[in-house]
């Protein structure tokens, strides 16, 4: 029981043994037939003896005190009385084991980076100098004919996947702009002059290799890797029409005039498993300037070497692609839009080379136009349009997800920086301090942001109003390497207090971390790039030594970097 003390001192509990407990023994309780004090007429612990206490349904009012019952009775009671450190360290745990449910969230970045684990071995270059996935909990990419997967925590390989020849997986990012979470990813490979594919899951569970008709190429295009267990192929359609006579190239391969007839694109979703069609979209040919219809997007995809125009120069067929896990951009001569993995065609409408779709990680899409006023349409997952910002709005990079999403929008013109809900529901609008404002975290109250200037700011979340800023001025000038004066924050992540920020700059190969305290702004610790000036060594040395040459990866609550010769843990 607690014996009220005298003021100022300390609470003074009796605990006894679940053996000896006495089943009178209560917290608060007042005994079935008495009063506080008193025993029941008929001198037994309860109607049923003590046995009703001890084994059954506690009487109203409270319980016996035991070891076994003690714990979450006393953290209740830390918090009432303001000792509250064991419930501190329940609430850090509560913390932790959240953030590892959060996309890119870390469990813990109290304390300076190491080296906690190693895999050597290359890691194939895709579109970005790192590109890979995060698959049922696992860290994917392709390493020299094989997918391979790592265990975020211990780098152990979780399993492989054998690849045929020319192999080619996707969807697959940079950890540095996209999200890498897939549900699935799609292989296209090489079986002699033909093309099969196979779909992998989390696990490993590969589906069986299926050849790719070649009477469907021709019918509906080139296949590429889609979202959610597809194969894309896209295919002009419509008349073909000559180019206008105002359509001129010089020597330097600078284009123009106006390509005002073109042909719409047709794109289509298959079934990577069983070949069925998903959906089918196509995106109508807008006039655009001939500069937009060199052969530039002919090296991602679909271009047609007998449709090159004016010394090859123009190739008003060429277009591309950019696969996300739930958004593919199509971008081209005379076309662009985005389609959801479930078939939205989104942001049909803008003008190409103007305009930009992209994926919320709030939920959602956005179309950013810049043409004569730069603003951006919000969409939900069923294409609608639910919002018009001025601006062009940027979403953090990382988040804990505490509070509810919030947009922030940059309007360069009236030099204003506003803060909207995910449906564009103004908040509120401060001035803008400078251009290049980069939304890094968004952690607890507080809006972790950057300016162009290098000066990193906290804005109070409901209000705007600033809170603190850190401008990256070096401790100590004799510090050799890069530090965060005039760095480029390229990465940020947050454990729901501390948000790292992964910085390069100053001409050096590694990059400088700082870690700040999401609600003042302080320094929770730091370590300074620069440090030799050669790739990732997985087995050289920990993280404060060698300094980060790879990009990072949160996974699970835990941090990695990625190098083109490894992978290695960071704790």
């Amino acid at each position: 029981m607690a014996h009220d003390p005298d003021e100022g001192a300390a609470y003074v509990f009796d605990l006894v043994d679940d053996d000896a407990a006495e089943p009178g023994v209560l917290l608060g309780a007042t005994p079935a037939g008495g009063t506080d004090g008193q025993e029941p007429a008929d001198g037994r612990a309860g109607a049923d003896g003590a046995g009703a206490w001890a084994g059954g349904p506690a009487p109203s009012g409270g319980q016996v005190v035991t070891w076994r019952r003690a714990a979450p009775l006393l953290a209740l009671l830390a918090v009432a009385l303001g000792t509250g450190v064991a419930v501190d360290g329940a609430r850090d745990a509560a913390r932790m084991e959240r953030m590892r449910d959060v996309p890119g969230g870390v469990a813990d970045l109290s304390a300076p980076l190491h080296e906690t684990w190693a895999w050597q071995g290359k890691v194939d270059l895709g579109e970005g100098m790192t590109d890979v996935a995060v698959l049922g909990g696992d860290l994917v990419f392709e390493s020299e004919g094989e997918l391979v997967a790592l265990d975020p925590a211990t780098g152990e390989e979780s399993w492989t996947v054998e690849l045929g020849a020319g192999p080619e997986c996707g969807p697959t990012v940079s950890p540095v702009w996209d999200d890498p979470r897939t549900p699935a990813l799609v292989c296209l490979q090489e079986r002699g002059r033909e093309t099969e594919v196979v779909v992998v899951r989390p696990g490993g569970a590969t589906s069986a290799p299926r050849l790719l008709p070649a009477a469907d190429t021709a019918r509906y295009g080139q296949p590429h890797t889609g979202p959610d267990g597809t194969v894309l192929r896209a295919l002009r359609v419509g008349p073909e029409t000559p180019l206008g006579e105002d359509v001129r190239c010089d020597e330097s391969g600078d284009c123009t005039g106006q390509i005002v007839d073109g042909r719409d694109l047709v794109l289509r979703a298959e079934d990577a498993v069983t070949g069925e069609e998903r959906w089918s979209v196509t995106v109508p040919f807008h006039a655009t300037e001939a500069g937009r219809c060199t052969s530039t997007f002919s090296a991602a995809w679909g271009s047609s070497e007998n449709r090159i125009h004016l010394s090859g120069q123009l190739a008003p067929e060429a277009f591309g692609a950019r696969v996300l896990a739930d958004l593919v951009n199509v971008e081209g001569c005379g076309v662009q839009a985005a389609v959801t993995s479930s078939g939205v065609l989104l942001g049909s409408r803008l003008e190409p080379g103007s305009s930009v779709v992209g994926r919320l990680d709030s939920g959602g899409y956005l179309g950013m136009t810049w043409d004569d006023v730069t603003r951006t349409l919000l969409y939900d997952a069923d294409g609608a349009t639910t919002g018009e910002i001025s601006g062009y709005v940027i979403d953090p990079r990382s988040t804990d997800e505490a509070g509810p999403a919030t947009l922030l929008a940059i309007d360069e013109p009236r030099r204003r920086l506003s803060a909207h809900e995910a449906d564009g529901t103004a908040r509120w609008d401060i001035a803008l301090q400078s251009g290049g404002q980069e939304f890094l975290a968004q952690v607890g109250e507080t809006a972790v942001i950057t300016t162009g200037a290098g000066t990193v700011r906290g804005l109070d979340l409901a209000t705007g109003e600033e809170r603190w800023t850190w401008d990256g001025s070096d401790p100590d000038v004799t510090a050799e390497g890069g530090y965060f004066g005039t760095a480029y924050v390229a990465q940020a992540f947050t454990d729901g207090e501390v948000v790292l920020l992964l910085a390069e700059g100053n001409g050096s190969v590694a990059r400088g971390m700082v870690a700040l305290d999401a609600g003042t702004g302080e320094v929770v610790w730091d370590e300074a790039g620069g440090g030799p000036g050669t790739t990732l060594d997985p087995h050289d040395g920990d993280v404060v030594r060698q300094g980060v040459t790879g990009d990072l990866i949160a996974v699970d609550g835990h941090l990695m970097e990625v190098g083109s010769v490894g992978v290695r843990g960071l704790g």
